[in-house]
């Protein structure tokens, strides 16, 4: 008897060896993989989350061009790429003219900062520390830059932080376009390969999952980005048709600020004010009254846009969206909120062992638009 159990001992310690080497053969075949594809991860992943957004549109494309994916992938990339690349012209040319006009004013002996005119006499004594700067930056530009140098320096440095990481953005947010047409083509193949990984991960659950991911990733596109789109671009229209000096520079920023969710504001307000004291009341309270709409429209477009058809509450979305932009930059925003949502229903399904909500919420996630 001693001697089948040592026997048995022993084929369970060797079957524990034989799993601890393929698992360790595993991790370094996956980790090593991963090391390969390091540098092009994001780009990857932004590919997949555009062909994911893009999706729905090339199904339609195809059916009308009837049954062609390549062409209507074809059409989408191009689509993709001008609607990217345009903009993105316009905006370098007039940023670049903002840049030459603050340099040719500084080294004419101008005023960089236009000075206060009269009007601003009149407004409450709590604005006199605002005017009083004003005053300062204007009539002597280069004592205010050493009094605030930190302040600035600081700024400076925030602002072409940013700026680069939008261009490198722009760059990677190409090729990740070019990917998504490859990825389209073959759309129906690779979702079935990730479907079936995920069935095998989370069993019969797993088809469920992989539309939870789709159309978490399609809110987030909606709902953050383009919010953040729409918002600098009113805006941004606002500037050019008030002719605001250069507009293409505010444009940047409040696109920079509408995607870090801190909105157009910090850029929006003190251009009220500078219309005001620049131009005629007429002028200025139309930038007013448009610019109220830009500042308030986030709010409307939100929570239409980012609830509508989630399988998981609107808070979920949002609050992994914004903590995966910070933990992890631009694609956190979408890995965050899939990551959460993804969270949320396992603890949904953990919390209800007999599975009747979670039943009724997959026909749900299932019956969701995509």
């Amino acid at each position: 008897m001693s001697e089948i159990n040592q026997n048995a001992e022993k084929t369970y310690l060797r079957h524990a060896i034989e799993i601890a080497i393929r698992l360790s053969a595993l991790v370094a075949l996956v980790t090593w993989c991963m090391m390969i594809l390091k540098p092009f991860i994001s780009v990857l992943l932004w590919g997949t989350i555009i062909a994911v957004t893009m999706h729905p549109v090339f199904e339609r494309f195809k059916k009308r061009l009837g049954g062609r994916g390549k062409l209507a992938a074809i059409i989408i990339t191009a689509a993709l790429l001008a609607t990217i690349l345009i903009p993105c012209i316009l905006l370098a040319d007039s940023l670049l003219d903002g840049i030459r006009y603050f340099r040719e004013t500084y080294q004419q002996g101008g005023h960089i900062i236009p000075p206060p005119d009269q009007r601003v006499e009149s407004w409450p004594a709590v604005a006199k520390p605002v005017v009083d700067l004003w005053r300062l930056a204007s009539t002597s530009t280069q004592q205010f830059v050493v009094q605030y140098r930190e302040q600035l320096a600081d700024g400076a440095k925030w602002f072409f932080k940013a700026l680069a990481g939008i261009s490198l953005g722009i760059g990677e947010f190409v090729i990740a376009i070019i990917i998504s047409g490859v990825m389209l083509v073959y759309a129906e193949s690779g979702g079935a390969a990730v479907e079936r990984v995920l069935i095998r991960l989370a069993g019969d659950r797993g088809q469920s999952f992989v539309v939870l991911c789709e159309v978490t990733i399609r809110q987030v596109v909606k709902g953050i980005l383009g919010v953040a789109f729409i918002q600098a671009a009113l805006a941004s229209l606002g500037f050019f048709v008030a002719g605001v000096p250069a507009a293409g520079l505010w444009a940047v920023l409040c696109l920079m600020l509408a995607i870090v969710q801190i909105g157009v504001g910090p850029v929006v307000i003190p251009l009220i004010i500078y219309m005001y004291s620049t131009t005629d009341t007429l002028t200025a309270s139309l930038f007013m009254g448009w610019s109220i709409f830009v500042l308030v429209i986030d709010n409307v477009l939100k929570p239409i846009l980012l609830g509508r058809g989630a399988p998981v509450p609107m808070l979920v979305i949002f609050l992994g969206a914004i903590g995966g932009f910070i933990a992890s930059g631009f694609v956190g925003l979408f890995l965050g909120a899939v990551i959460l949502s993804l969270t949320y229903k396992l603890a949904e399904e953990w919390l209800s062992p007999q599975g009747n909500t979670s039943e009724g919420q997959d026909q749900n996630t299932s019956a969701a638009p995509k």
